[in-house]
């Protein structure tokens, strides 16, 4: 728990040599260590402020632009100081440890924007959005997360919700008022609600599962046996020497990753280690890093030898396995291809490739057309987390079993509530303190 007479720091912008860094200093006395760094009895909110900034021996360390930014109005409701300074690690370090003798602590992961929640300045959908919007890994997520800012997901969780509160009170008259005239066709209108909800939640649900990939940014695991090019393929889609190519089998026993950009997403490529039967240790590793890596991505590029006989009976299988993924089979060694089973192959896609030629580039095309969007509803909602999936699965689950119940008040109404919970964790704070510290912790310290 952090105590209100806390003051934290943080460097936040990421460590390098560049022509500006922010260190973001927080908290109770950040004011007064603000003044004994500036060597001034007086900082004016909201105005930028070309200062030197002297450690404790008088010594100038930089000179920059100061702002103040008072409690209430900051960004996380207390007061803030943020040093825009040179660029170069030594620079900002040295104005951490300035404020560090005088009395901060260094910032936890994510502290700035827990306080932020904490004080109400965001709500926890908020949160997690500018954090997706930090780490996107494509034009297409920056889009569906900063639509999330505007307020789109909030809006919608607080119709919802009045609908939802409404359907409660209309369950109570149901109750209380038995006896009375109510409308006769109440329940029918209760269950039509009822139904629109599910309907919408689902449809947002099954969008924003389809988009994951586009948030989060696509991991492509190339495939096969040993020899049969994975590593030359690799090399020639990066144009550059990534990964070790030689004839003998093998030779890559480690997963490699590297990343392309296409159609302005990032793609994560990974050669794996060739996947076979053996009783070699280290190989067996490799091997098991192989199938991690296709279970954790989300297009596989598997790649055979176009020039031997099939006998790549295992992949085949691996890829029948995976059919929910993007697949792509590319026949390599086109030049010197002979007559190939591909009987195994009708499933799926594929395409014949040479590294001597550019018949790989083919692959980039197929990728492209893959990972292609439809132009995206500026009216659409999107879940950018798993957390908030999570969530409303578990609204759409309580609002199925309160349909299921409608005859029996009290069933319906504690399932009405579950549902309301469910909806409240997409943008309200959790009460216990370790479980935000676990969410946090994912934050850059200066965030």
């Amino acid at each position: 728990m952090r105590a209100l007479t806390d003051t934290i720091v943080a460097i936040s912008t990421p460590i390098g040599v560049s022509a500006i860094s922010i260190v973001r200093l927080c908290g109770y006395d950040s004011l007064n260590i603000a003044k004994r760094l500036l060597k001034v009895s007086t900082l004016k909110p909201r105005y930028a402020y070309l200062k030197y900034i002297y450690d404790s021996n008088n010594n100038v360390i930089d000179r920059g632009i100061v702002i103040y930014f008072k409690a209430p109005n900051s960004f996380n409701g207390e007061d803030i100081i943020e040093f825009q300074i040179h660029g170069g690690i030594l620079v900002s370090k040295a104005i951490v440890n300035e404020c560090l003798n005088y009395g901060a602590r260094l910032a936890n992961a994510g502290e700035f924007s827990k306080i932020a929640l904490l004080n109400g300045k965001l709500n926890l959908a908020e949160i997690e959005n500018i954090a997706k919007l930090i780490s996107a890994q494509s034009l297409q997520a920056l889009q569906i997360i900063a639509r999330n800012l505007k307020g789109g997901l909030a809006n919608f969780i607080n119709d919802l919700r009045l609908n939802l509160l409404e359907i409660l009170s209309s369950i109570e008259a149901l109750i209380d008022y038995a006896e009375e005239d109510l409308p006769s066709n109440l329940e029918e209108s209760i269950q039509k609600k009822l139904l629109l909800a599910i309907d919408k939640l689902d449809s947002i649900y099954q969008h924003s599962l389809s988009l994951q990939n586009v948030i989060d940014g696509h991991k492509l695991a190339i495939i096969g046996k040993p020899n049969v090019g994975k590593s030359s393929i690799l090399n020639k889609l990066l144009l550059k020497d990534r990964a070790i190519v030689s004839d003998i089998a093998g030779t890559t026993r480690d997963v490699i990753e590297d990343s392309i950009t296409i159609n302005n997403q990032i793609i994560k490529i990974v050669d794996t280690a060739g996947i076979h039967n053996t009783n070699e240790q280290i190989e067996k590793i490799g091997i098991e890093k192989s199938l991690e890596a296709l279970s954790e991505s989300s297009i596989i590029l598997a790649v055979f030898d176009g020039s031997r006989d099939f006998d790549d009976d295992e992949i085949v299988d691996l890829l029948l396995q995976n059919m929910d993924k993007i697949i792509i089979v590319a026949i390599n060694k086109s030049d010197k291809l002979q007559i190939l089973n591909t009987d195994k192959l009708s499933n799926f896609e594929c395409v014949s490739v040479s590294i001597l030629d550019n018949s790989v580039f083919k692959i980039r095309d197929i990728i492209a057309e893959k990972i292609t969007i439809n132009a995206l509803n500026n009216e659409s909602i999107v879940l950018s987390t798993k957390r908030q999936l999570e969530c409303i699965e578990s609204c759409i689950g309580a609002l199925k079993e309160a349909k299921d119940k409608l005859s029996d008040f009290e069933i319906f109404g504690f399932h009405i509530n579950e549902a309301l919970r469910a909806l409240d964790l997409l943008s309200k704070p959790f009460s216990n303190e370790e479980i935000l510290d676990k969410m946090f912790s994912t934050f850059c310290l200066g965030k």
